[in-house]
């Protein structure tokens, strides 16, 4: 990592994990960070109540919404969205200090943030998609939570197939988590390979493993059926 005021030695980069609730990303996302020297966990803003053992600052940065409106009108957000009644937003401050710094700013949102956020930092920002590998095994973890109605069930998995089907068109790469450390060695290779590439270097290894989890290349039927 770069010494403050130092210019960095690597490229930032923003990398984006999307995915179905249920399909692990947060896990894959800290263990990513506590990784990859130099990564920081971008923990996103939202009006919604913490839940169970969540704390401010660490899970979510809890905010009322005239503070969350405040914010977004001075343009403190990189991304924000109203979902079911609730706002969540990416502070801005997370991408500065990554580009700035030469830092990885992951960041642990859905589809809809993550379009944002590669819209306004195309060439800085990597957006990988992480699914379970059939819909069938994402029910089969959502009933072994024991926290969700049936109804509830129903509505995640509905809500679930829809992710897949927006970030299967517009994300750049596909990880299936199956076996949770290959998972994060899939990502661990695509972060990799396109550091390299913007740094004017090459990875060979990481390059051929990123390759075969391009978004063109994913397997999906299970999931757009």
């Amino acid at each position: 990592m770069s010494s403050e005021g130092a210019p960095p030695t690597e490229p930032g980069q923003l990398l984006v994990l999307s995915a179905p609730s249920g399909a692990g990303k947060t896990t894959l996302a800290r263990l990513f960070v506590e990784r990859m020297p130099g990564a920081l966990f971008s923990v996103s803003a939202t009006t919604r109540a913490p839940r169970g053992r969540e704390r401010d600052g660490v899970d979510y940065h809890f905010l009322d919404a005239p503070r969350f409106r405040e914010m977004v009108a001075r343009g403190e957000f990189a991304e924000w969205a109203e979902v079911h009644g609730r706002l969540y937003g990416t502070p801005l401050r997370t991408v500065d200090e990554a580009l700035r710094r030469g830092r990885i700013a992951v960041f642990d949102i859905d589809v809809q943030g993550g379009e944002q956020i590669k819209r306004r930092w195309p060439e800085d920002a990597i957006t990988v998609l992480v699914v379970p590998p059939t819909p069938r095994e994402l029910e089969e973890r959502l009933r072994r939570r024991s926290t969700d109605s049936d109804e509830a069930i129903r509505a995640r998995l509905a809500a679930a197939r829809a992710e897949v089907r927006a970030g299967s068109r517009a994300y750049d790469y596909l990880v299936v988590n199956d076996v949770l450390q290959t998972a994060l060695a899939d990502i661990v290779s695509i972060s990799t390979a396109e550091r390299a590439r913007r740094s004017g270097s090459r990875d060979p290894a990481a390059e051929a493993a990123a390759a075969l989890l391009r978004r063109e290349r994913a397997e999906l039927r299970a999931w757009l059926d």
